[in-house]
């Protein structure tokens, strides 16, 4: 069985269909893309295990935290393996947190929730966000940011099907829409979802291929790359890339992007209420389903647009104009809705299209040799900004809210620090040069 996983035994033929990679990467981001859709359990798991909504939380945060730590200590693992292995591994971590998960809900267990969905389906989410990106840029060294973005599209627009599916299954099988019938749904849902990722990620993994030694795309010419001093024909190990200051910088980048875009995603109901309180609870839930549009938006169309421009003009596109954007919100806000809108569309477009742009920066960077080991240990920037741009915007709006302010008043010094921010990781992106030559080793990509 383990030989129709390794990569040697999924070697395609000069005649295999590329569009079918991203299809087959697509698969697994669009299952593992419901942790953004978790919160529609909090209210029902609340209420399955009379506990509150701090205690719910702490399973989401397990998961991405776990999401972070797999993909820094699994790439290198990732790279040797292939994709179809370990894609196979992190669904079978997926599907197994559910049903463990669902158990724990069913024996009313909570910490069996903790671990399943949050421990080991967390390991499945790092595992399974890194899997294909190397393979898919092998496959498209012509369009490395349209491939990734494809993929990494499907991990935004994951939650846009799963809330929605999720709440009615937990209502079919709870035979109703009040929260003990949403409650007493939770275990069947789980287990349906589980079993559709699974058939889902199987077909993905199924898929997937290396390309043939002698493949290389139509027109596309590899000597080409020399001509854009920001793209390198050499390759960097995973351990080397985390000595070269532009593993560090890219790490700042992603860093400060992320959290600009957190600021504004985790707070976008209140926010948009307080700057405007004739906004209805309803429609800023409708503003909050416009923001995870743009998310996976952004990460499609900027990454592609990074194909014809650079990797590093369209970082300067993210933070500068990021920058303006927030002074924006900081200033003229609160005078128009429309303005207010478009500024955190915009805002939350570079946060997705930062995560599907940066894999492309990375091979720019190093190479293609051990890229999705690199990718792996840049994304504990992302559990860090996790961490942070929720724990700025909160802090700042709860001490505002303290000294009496009350209204958009209570996030002007957030916007701010996510200038500040945002300026930092523009700075860091100026900064970006070459990977000094030292640091390189020979690889052949056919390999």
């Amino acid at each position: 069985m383990a030989s129709v996983l390794d990569k040697s035994a999924i070697v395609a033929p000069k005649t295999f269909n590329r569009w079918l990679i991203p299809a087959a990467a697509l698969a697994i981001h669009l299952c593992i893309g419901q942790v953004y859709a978790f919160s529609v359990f909090k209210i029902p798991l609340m209420s399955r295990f009379d506990v509150g909504e701090v205690s719910v939380g702490w399973i989401f945060s397990v998961a991405i935290a776990m999401l972070g730590l797999s993909a820094a200590f699994g790439g290198t693992w990732v790279e040797k393996a292939g994709p179809r292995k370990s894609m196979a591994v992190a669904g079978t971590a997926w599907v197994l947190g559910f049903f463990v998960a669902a158990f724990g809900i069913a024996t009313g267990q909570l910490w069996l929730v903790y671990f399943g969905y949050g421990f080991i389906g967390g390991i499945g989410l790092g595992i399974g966000y890194i899997s294909p990106v190397s393979t898919l840029m092998k496959w498209f060294p012509d369009r490395p940011g349209l491939a990734t973005g494809l993929a990494i599209m499907g991990f935004g627009g994951g939650a846009l099907i799963a809330s929605p599916l999720s709440n009615s299954l937990m209502s079919l099988y709870g035979g109703g829409t009040e929260t003990e019938n949403l409650a007493a749904g939770l275990v069947p849902t789980f287990i349906t979802l589980a079993i559709s990722y699974a058939v889902i990620i199987a077909a993905g993994a199924y898929v997937i291929r290396m390309p043939h030694p002698d493949w290389v795309p139509e027109g596309y010419d590899p000597e080409a790359v020399e001509k854009d001093a920001m793209q390198t024909r050499l390759n960097v190990s995973a351990n080397q890339a985390l000595k070269t200051p532009q593993f560090w910088f890219l790490w700042i980048i992603l860093f400060t992007n992320v959290t600009a875009g957190i600021g504004i995603l985790e707070n976008a109901a209140p926010m948009i209420q307080d700057y405007f309180p004739a906004v209805t609870a309803a429609a800023a839930a409708g503003f909050v389903g416009i923001l995870s549009l743009a998310n996976m938006a952004g990460r499609f169309v900027w990454s592609t647009t990074s194909d014809y421009i650079g990797r590093k003009p369209m970082y300067m596109i993210y933070l500068g104009v990021g920058i303006v954007l927030y002074l924006l919100i900081a200033f003229l806000g609160n005078n128009s809705l429309v303005l207010f809108i478009i500024a955190a569309v915009f805002i939350l477009s570079f946060y997705g299209g930062g995560f599907s742009t940066v894999p492309a920066y990375l091979r720019d960077m190093f190479g293609y040799y051990q890229v999705g080991a690199i990718h792996g240990r840049l994304l504990t920037a992302w559990a860090a900004a996790g961490v942070a741009g929720p724990l700025i915007v909160n802090t700042v709006v709860e001490a505002q809210a303290s000294a009496g302010l009350e209204g958009p008043d209570l996030y002007t010094v957030s916007m701010y620090i996510m200038v500040g921010l945002l300026a930092l990781g523009l700075i860091a992106n100026i900064l970006m040069r070459p990977v000094a030559e030292k640091h390189t080793i020979e690889y052949d990509i056919k390999h």
